[in-house]
């Protein structure tokens, strides 16, 4: 019943490796693994503001960060450069199945009388 000592010694060995994610390369606070750069940025600013222009120096992970978009919602959102491509045209797709949709409704009539 439990975690054999292997599983126990595996999840602890995670667990640690988890806590410490980021670690800061001058102050050596660790940071969770489930940080995100905009809070590895909040550290840099307010506990090394010498630091800010140079965002590596404390932590790998921030490199290519940009501050004025902190969760890479404008990036995500700015259309890439490149050329468009038209879209392809199928192939008498919209003629065929509107004759299909016609015939289809004109066949059959009605099929027997209802209640009155």
């Amino acid at each position: 019943v439990g975690k054999s000592d292997e599983e126990r010694r595996a999840a602890s060995a995670k667990a640690k490796l988890d806590s410490a994610a980021f670690m800061c390369k001058i102050c050596r606070q660790t940071f969770m693994c489930n940080a995100k750069p905009s809070l590895l940025y909040l550290h840099v600013t307010s506990k090394h503001p010498d630091k800010v222009n140079s965002l590596t120096e404390c932590f790998d992970a921030l490199a290519g960060f940009d501050p004025a978009d902190p969760d890479g919602k404008k990036a995500a959102t700015c259309p890439k450069a490149g050329p468009v491509k038209p879209k392809k045209k199928k192939k008498g797709g919209d003629d065929d199945l509107l004759s299909l949709l016609d015939a289809g409704l004109s066949m059959g009539g009605k099929k027997g009388k209802g209640k009155k």
